[in-house]
């Protein structure tokens, strides 16, 4: 479902408008598919709800459609105490799209504005803080600070909801900069307090790692909770991914689990996923030990990235399965994920050292680099901090193993990344981030791609020159050779990031 530059469609006959008539066909038949890429706003009872609310249902007249719960909260309106609206999987379309607002959103739930402020924000996006306050709210119709404070807000509701953590903590974990604003904040959007959300959830029958489990040690900075993710989700599919990856030291992983460190704004993490909740309301459990619980935020935010849990898999599906090359595929592997990513600069490295290489291959030269230059924190295992930039760049060209020209190409992407020259983050313009990574001699369109693809969540990129992946093509029926794949792959723009991942999945 395409959503309108307008953020809000109420028009005087809302039925004529094709979009609105879709969305309100959508919220009568309270179909679950679409929560958290719209939000209905019911003006008669100043409310607003998730689509699939059992609430009965709204005149066309008394009902505006938002993209975002603060176009939601600048109208007036607050969430509504029996759905939950913001306890759903975000929006696909920040995935999805490549502009100026989609990368924002990216940057505001990794807690940007909460460490920079809007002109930092604006800075990372290569805008002034007015135009870019001007462009989201034509876009999604609130500006920069108003989608952080609901980003905060939903972010304390989820673990005021599902942990034990202090509500002090709640507050500064979200992002908020004083417990009298987080304690305004939250009556305004929930019309209860802290305490009151936390004791309703505590009533109703939920679906999140129950509040008497020890989640949460202060002084370890411990903190468990669940991210919910849009069905149908190949939860295994992923952790499989992860695991035939994993480094030694770096990370741990088995079927439906996986560990590792991590270095986060404030600290070094370890962090730990497991698969939860079931097929009609599936989910990922977090674990993670913390150096401040201001990164907590920032990690939700790559989480939610690294699983692709915003997808919309049914979407996807239906438009792979019109296919019949793909259509047993999909059927077997329902709502297939592409992995993301929880440190763009490693996965960087990653696939600089995996191209033209087995994955076994690529394993053990990570871990030695790994080992060899990666920080050692703590005793538990795994307890080895993949290597920042600059310990390769300065050291890489010891320690790496291969061909000269790739090892002078890897110290060099090292020294460019260290010093700004080169710039990979989830929110660089796709088509920009390729050109980038182009004009750095020994890089080609696979390594190009592949960032692109896991970094920037591009859902649209077929890697026709992976040789494993043309095998898996071959295995299904279709052309195994470069050129003539591409053009028959054609058909499954916009999601073939997907398609590929079956076909890898076909590889013999």
């Amino acid at each position: 479902m395409t959503p309108p530059n307008a953020t809000a469609t109420r028009p005087a006959d809302p039925l004529a408008d094709p979009v609105f008539a879709e969305r309100y066909r959508a919220m009568r038949a309270r179909d679950a598919r679409f929560d958290g890429q719209f939000i209905t706003g019911v003006h008669s009872t100043g409310i607003y709800c998730r689509p699939s609310c059992p609430a009965v249902s709204p005149k066309p007249t008394n009902v505006s459609f938002y993209l975002t719960a603060a176009a939601a909260h600048e109208a007036g309106l607050r969430a509504c105490k029996r759905c939950l609206p913001d306890a759903v999987p975000g929006s696909p379309e920040w995935d999805l799209r490549d502009d100026l607002a989609a990368r924002a959103m990216r940057l505001i739930a990794d807690g940007v504005v909460e460490r920079d402020g809007v002109p930092g924000l604006a800075a990372r996006l290569g805008y002034t803080p007015r135009h870019l306050t001007r462009v989201l709210t034509a876009e999604l119709g609130a500006g920069p600070l108003a989608l952080s404070r609901a980003h905060r807000a939903q972010t304390a509701r989820a673990l005021l909801t599902s942990t034990s953590l202090p509500v002090a903590d709640v507050a500064f974990a979200s992002g908020f900069g004083s417990i009298r604003q987080f304690n305004d904040t939250i009556r305004a959007v929930y019309e209860r307090s802290p305490l009151e959300l936390r004791a309703t959830a505590r009533l109703r029958d939920r679906q999140v790692i129950p509040v008497a489990d020890p989640e949460i040690d202060p002084h370890a900075g411990l903190v468990r909770l669940r991210l919910p993710a849009r069905a149908p989700f190949d939860a295994a599919g992923v952790f499989h991914w992860l695991g035939t990856r994993a480094l030694d030291g770096v990370e741990e992983a088995g079927p439906l689990h996986y560990r590792r460190t991590l270095r986060l704004p404030g600290g070094p993490a370890l962090v730990r996923f497991e698969a939860g909740g079931d097929a009609d309301a599936p989910s990922i459990d977090v674990e993670a030990r913390l150096a401040t619980l201001a990164d907590l935020p920032p990690l939700v935010a790559r989480v939610r990235r690294l699983f692709d849990l915003d997808a919309d898999a049914v979407a996807i599906d239906e438009a792979l399965a019109a296919d019949p090359r793909l259509a047993a595929s999909v059927a077997a592997v329902p709502g297939i994920r592409v992995p993301g990513c929880l440190d763009a600069h490693e996965l960087v490295f990653r696939a600089l050292i995996g191209q033209q290489v087995s994955v076994k291959a690529a394993r053990t030269a990570l871990a030695r680099l790994a080992a060899e230059l990666g920080e050692h924190v703590g005793g538990d295992r795994p307890s080895v901090l993949f290597p920042t930039t600059a310990a390769i760049a300065e050291e890489g060209e010891r320690v790496l193993r291969g061909p000269a020209a790739r090892i002078r190409t890897i110290v060099d992407v090292a020294r460019r990344l260290e010093t700004g020259d080169l710039v990979v983050s989830a929110d660089r313009e796709r088509d920009e981030l390729a050109r980038d990574l182009l004009a750095v001699p020994g890089i080609g369109p696979w390594t190009a791609g592949y960032v692109s693809m896991r970094v920037t969540r591009a859902p649209d990129v077929l890697l026709t020159s992976d040789l494993v992946l043309r095998y898996g093509a071959a295995a299904l029926g279709l052309p195994s050779d470069a050129a003539a794949l591409m053009a028959d792959g054609a058909r499954w723009a916009p999601w073939r990031s997907y398609a590929s991942m079956h076909l890898w999945r076909a590889a013999p």
